[in-house]
């Protein structure tokens, strides 16, 4: 098979359709540039929704990947093993948290955390209060927890338990707690309902709640974790730290690998036979997360992700300036940022990141309210200014 349509036309036959995929298949992947079975290059702006963070086949990365796979695959979470313990340290020795638990994808930790949440509270306080608009995962728990009701038509009914608060709405939060509350579960941004950052005093307040009635905070950093935000965890550059933060994504660059983190006294709810994963924490997938950790603490890295994501909404502040029918304005912290789009804009997001496809350039059009662009944290600004110039004709077009 050598073009695009003849892999896809199998795949197709194959595949049950749970995905709207791109009429391309990717071959391989340089930095922020992919290319597909004819040869055709592609500026990524989306990194498999937030997960290339280093780019695409990062050296540093693959070599660790290599040479682990040389030496040991697998053997299960009944035994140690090296590059496990290493990540799982320096994770530790760079968060709140004293302990951690590996996943294989950020749902399962996502289903940890809640878990967790639950076991440490006393008998009889079970119920997770999440935020409208949230997104943590698609197993049936978390798409309970999940403040998105599409994600949950056709599938009830639903595990018990959750509760969905108003966006924003302190007041409306409070009055929700009651004796059966354990934790308040919260993306410190909302990613999937249009890039939706919390601000400072609204986490703060959610903070203060969960103090006054004794309650679990648990932060979902799944997409905005691991530098995304401009620092290694979103919640340090916020002035609030959790009980719980799930990781995912970003973790290992790309090979499947999540995590919980948490302190030492809600990590005690847990022992043996409580919580387990086949295939969490894998000694592949933690050899690339060791290499990801690596790189990402090296001295100026964070400062430069602040400086490019900077760089990205002054872009597209200049593109929302340049054509108002079609956009408002931007919002996103560090290396998600997102052009806010008018009800016209709105009505042709699809066809715009389509037409943008076409063109060379990848984004996605999130929350029915927003193009989102996540390019991975090595994004030049030769590359922001291609995007943009890109972008800037698409909108022509739509005008």
């Amino acid at each position: 098979m050598t073009s695009n349509q003849e892999i896809i036309a199998k795949s197709e036959a194959a595949f049950i359709g749970t995905y709207s995929r791109f009429s391309a298949a990717m071959v391989r992947g340089s930095g922020c540039r992919l290319e597909d079975a004819e040869g055709k290059s592609y500026l990524d702006f989306l990194a498999g929704i937030a997960v290339c963070s280093l780019g695409h086949c990062h050296p540093e990365v693959t070599k660790a990947i290599c040479e682990q796979a040389k030496t040991l695959v697998h053997v299960s979470n009944l035994f140690h093993t090296i590059p496990q313990t290493e990540l799982a340290t320096l994770l530790v020795n760079n968060s709140f948290a004293d302990r951690i638990f590996f996943t294989n994808s950020g749902a399962e930790a996502n289903e940890a955390a809640i878990k967790l949440a639950r076991k440490y509270s006393p008998q009889g306080r079970y119920e997770i209060i999440t935020l409208e608009g949230s997104f943590h995962g698609r197993t049936l728990a978390t798409i309970a927890a999940t403040g998105q009701p599409k994600f949950r038509e056709g599938f009830e009914p639903m595990p018990s338990g959750f509760k969905t608060a108003p966006f924003g709405d302190v007041e409306a939060l409070s009055s929700m707690i009651n004796e059966t509350t354990c934790a308040i579960m919260v993306e410190p941004l909302q990613g999937e309902s249009g890039v939706r950052p919390l601000s400072r005093d609204y986490l703060t307040a959610i903070r203060e709640l969960c103090d006054r009635h004794d309650l679990l905070l648990i932060f979902d950093e799944v997409q905005v974790g691991m530098g995304r935000t401009g620092s290694l965890f979103a919640y340090q550059q916020l002035g609030v730290t959790p009980d719980i933060m799930s990781l995912a994504k970003a973790l290992a660059n790309g090979l499947p690998l999540g995590a919980i983190l948490t302190t030492d006294t809600v990590a005690a709810a847990f022992g043996p036979g409580t919580h387990a994963s086949t295939f969490g924490g894998n000694p592949v997938s933690c050899a690339a997360g060791l290499a990801v950790m690596t790189i990402m603490l090296e001295e100026g890295f964070m400062a430069t992700v602040l400086e490019r994501g900077q760089y990205l909404a002054n872009s597209l502040q200049k593109l929302a300036e340049k054509h108002p029918t079609l956009a408002t304005g931007t919002r996103g912290v560090g290396l998600i940022q997102a052009l806010v789009l008018t009800e016209k804009g709105i009505q042709h997001g699809a066809q715009i990141i389509k037409t943008l496809f076409q063109n060379g350039i990848l984004a996605n059009f999130a929350g029915n309210s927003v193009l989102r662009f996540i390019p991975p944290l090595i994004v030049t600004e030769f590359e922001i200014n291609e995007m943009h110039e890109t972008l800037d004709k698409v909108l022509s077009t739509f005008k």
